[in-house]
């Protein structure tokens, strides 16, 4: 394998990771319309962002240790799938689950090439 693909096998997952959190974190935007007080706004706000903290906590520990990336990105999806699929519809597929398998992949298919590389 050469430089330029491990550079993109290796940030790919990580970049994809931080702009699925950024993309979580618009929807916290929605608490600011709901005319509550600060504090109220700041509670909802914060509950709002977790599924974001907990995406990119998983993502500290998989920059170094890639199965970590693999096995729980690729839990959260189908764990989504599994409890919204009375409602689950096509396009939040292609939107919340499925980059989270996506990242999964990637990790998985990093931490397996890696492993390969340092065998030989």
């Amino acid at each position: 394998m050469n430089k330029s693909k491990k550079t993109i096998l290796f940030w790919a997952p990580r970049l994809l990771t931080i702009l699925y959190a950024i993309f979580l974190s618009i929807f916290a935007l929605d608490v600011f319309n709901g005319g509550y007080g600060i504090w109220k706004t700041l509670l909802d706000l914060f509950l709002h962002l977790i599924p974001a903290f907990l995406i990119l906590i998983i993502l500290i520990f998989s920059w170094k240790w890639e199965w970590v990336g693999s096995i729980f990105y690729i839990f959260l999806g189908a764990y989504y799938i599994f409890t919204n699929w009375h409602k689950l519809r096509i396009d939040v597929f292609f939107l919340v689950p499925f980059p989270l398998f996506l990242i999964g992949v990637l990790f998985l298919i990093g931490w397996l090439k890696k492993k390969e590389v340092n065998a030989v």
